[in-house]
């Protein structure tokens, strides 16, 4: 049952209309690029969404396994304690939205979908809890705990979508990294050094992955070609300076690696293009596994 709600929810075209207004109203909103590139995690190596979440989720949880102990009356403080831990956990919950938004701006259509109904899931959680937060601080701390129950019971079914966007349908995970499982160990041939042009972008194979090559006098790169984003063909992209730095621009959604290392410079990626390490033998370029 489980499965096919799900499989409705991806293809409920009836939510489009308004995933489509509010995605460009996301980018204008969130600019400029730097901006994007910290809430989506690029100074960090992985998306921050899921890091930020741990501080509301775990402050709601604590509140309640609080709220359900026994001998309240003769716990000093504890009311308190877990009015503290909600409104650490509303006021949270806010960045923790802010990042996820930005994230969800980047997504495909059929995420879209999943990931707003996982964010009207959270903002009613965190409804509650602020209404939780407000009946707490004026003395009613009965009507706290039931509005705090039923925030758990909302957050918990927006997490539960949260980790079908993830591990269902790879929402900001690194759609480039499975193709390192397709590459056998040892030294595999790439290319001729002498067919290898200067300064251009070239498209190869290493064990029918399709790899980036990138040579700048004598230092060449071989990256995985598919984006860490969305697997768009960073072989097709842009090149460009940053910072001084050759750089390469996915033709799919901006996504910014530099060349030389594929270490990430703009979103809406946030962790590193996966590098192979080369050797020249022979007048051979080959590469390997990490």
């Amino acid at each position: 049952m489980r499965t096919a709600l799900m499989n409705k929810l991806e293809r409920a075209s009836a939510l489009d209309p308004i995933g489509d207004r509010l995605q460009p109203k996301v980018w204008s909103l969130l600019r400029p690029q730097r901006v994007k590139d910290a809430l989506h995690g690029v100074w960090l190596g992985h998306p921050l969404h899921p890091a930020l979440v741990q501080i509301p989720m775990g402050a709601w949880i604590s509140s309640a396994v609080l709220d359900l102990l026994p001998g309240r009356r003769r716990t000093p403080g504890r009311e308190q304690v877990t009015t503290t831990l909600v409104a650490i956990g509303t006021a949270s919950a806010l960045p923790a939205a802010l990042t996820g938004l930005n994230d969800w701006s980047w997504l495909w259509q059929e995420e879209r979908r999943v990931g707003m109904v996982h964010a009207a899931a959270n903002a009613l959680a965190t409804a509650l809890y602020a209404g939780s937060l407000a009946a707490r601080l004026r003395g009613r701390h009965q009507l706290g705990r039931t509005l705090g129950l039923f925030g758990l019971a909302a957050v918990s079914a927006g997490g539960y979508l949260g980790a079908h966007l993830v591990y269902k349908q790879t929402a900001q995970v690194n759609q480039g990294a499975p193709d390192m499982h397709r590459v056998q160990y040892g030294w595999r041939r790439v290319a001729e050094i002498d067919s290898l042009p200067e300064a251009q972008l070239l498209t190869r194979q290493v064990d029918d992955v399709p790899v980036v090559i990138y040579r700048e006098g004598t230092d060449i790169t071989v990256m995985l070609d598919r984006c860490a984003h969305q697997s768009g063909p960073l072989g097709q992209g842009t090149m460009i300076q940053v910072d001084g730095q050759p750089c390469v621009v996915c033709p799919w959604h901006g996504s910014t690696f530099q060349l030389r290392d594929g270490k990430v410079v703009h979103g809406p990626a946030s962790t590193d293009q996966q590098v192979l390490p080369t050797r020249i033998s022979n007048g051979v370029l080959e590469a390997a596994l990490p």
